[in-house]
């Protein structure tokens, strides 16, 4: 397992401007072209979002009053609830508003020939599929992964690829307030 720190990962500037991206993992590593990848972006103002053909994008609120994502006759869905997942497809070209200013957001992209991904609310202890690649996310509260002796707090987590050998693995809450964001991401053959 690969841990991680939000705002120790270095933020690249979107080419339109309008928000920043910390990656938190892409796979395969130093590849040209993601199988997968995981990143959080802070949405600075209303703008488009880039289309990725053959890509399945599930965005999560993290911090921040919402944005709205708008695609043209496909959907028009206002995100509020900070960890409340919505997947969609990055076939389409779409716009983000912020009815509250800035936000933050999860962003799992997975190649939709290759792997899916589901990302869900978790608050009890996890043990990762064999030959599954995964990221958590925390939310709030306290976890710890049976690799580290270190707290996981809000904002941190871990991820690992489909070969690590985390099947088997226990990440686990430690404060009754804890809650974290856990995508599955899972080969489609």
């Amino acid at each position: 397992m690969h841990r991680f720190d939000v705002e120790t990962l270095a933020a690249g500037r979107w080419r339109n401007g309008g928000g920043t991206t910390r990656e938190i993992a892409s796979w395969p590593a130093g590849g040209e072209e993601f199988g997968w990848r995981a990143s959080v972006a802070d949405i600075d103002r209303d703008g488009p979002f880039s289309a990725f053909p053959g890509v399945d994008r599930t965005l999560t609120l993290l911090a921040g009053d919402g944005v709205r994502l708008v695609c043209p006759g496909v959907f028009d869905r206002l995100l509020t609830r900070a960890g409340e997942p919505f997947a969609f497809s990055g076939d389409h070209t779409l716009a983000a508003e912020l009815p509250g200013g800035s936000c933050r957001v999860l962003n799992i992209m997975v190649r939709r020939d290759h792997w899916t991904a589901q990302v869900s609310r978790l608050t009890d202890p996890l043990v990762p599929s064999l030959g599954h690649a995964g990221v958590l996310y925390v939310l709030r509260g306290r976890w710890q992964a049976s690799t580290d002796e270190r707290f996981l707090e809000s904002g941190q987590g871990v991820w690992w690829d489909a070969d690590d050998s985390a099947s088997g693995r226990v990440v686990a809450p430690l404060s009754p307030d804890a809650t974290a964001l856990w995508a599955d991401i899972a080969p489609t053959s």
